[in-house]
């Protein structure tokens, strides 16, 4: 298999139960948020994000030149969502964004100095 990057999926689950959050220990999570606006972001690692509040559109960066409206993903409040490796999009956010987030490393990090 290429590790060709034009499969790169964005997940979304909208409403998950109280019990999958807590199974996933979203609440232990670090959280990240942002004002409305646009933001160009590259995930090194896969991400998975609980959005506590927000709307959000992804617009992947392999999308545009193929098909400019297929790839387009938009999640908001109570969506989990699961970003691949790889991804280089923008994020066009509507409402200012707060969210629970993890890294799923594909490699052991050393930046334990802190």
């Amino acid at each position: 298999m290429a590790g060709e990057s034009s499969n790169l999926r964005i997940t979304v689950q909208s409403n998950p139960s109280e019990s999958q959050l807590s199974e996933l220990g979203i609440k232990s999570w670090p959280k990240w948020g942002c004002p409305p606006g646009k933001y160009e972001l590259k995930f090194d690692a896969q991400e998975t994000c609980y959005l506590v509040r927000g709307r959000v559109k992804v617009y992947p960066k392999n999308a545009d030149q193929q098909s400019p409206a297929a790839e387009v993903v938009e999640f908001g409040a109570g969506d989990l969502v699961v970003l691949p490796k790889g991804l280089s999009c923008t994020w066009d956010v509507s409402i200012a964004v707060d969210k629970h987030y993890k890294f799923h490393a594909s490699s052991p990090s050393s930046s334990s100095s802190s």
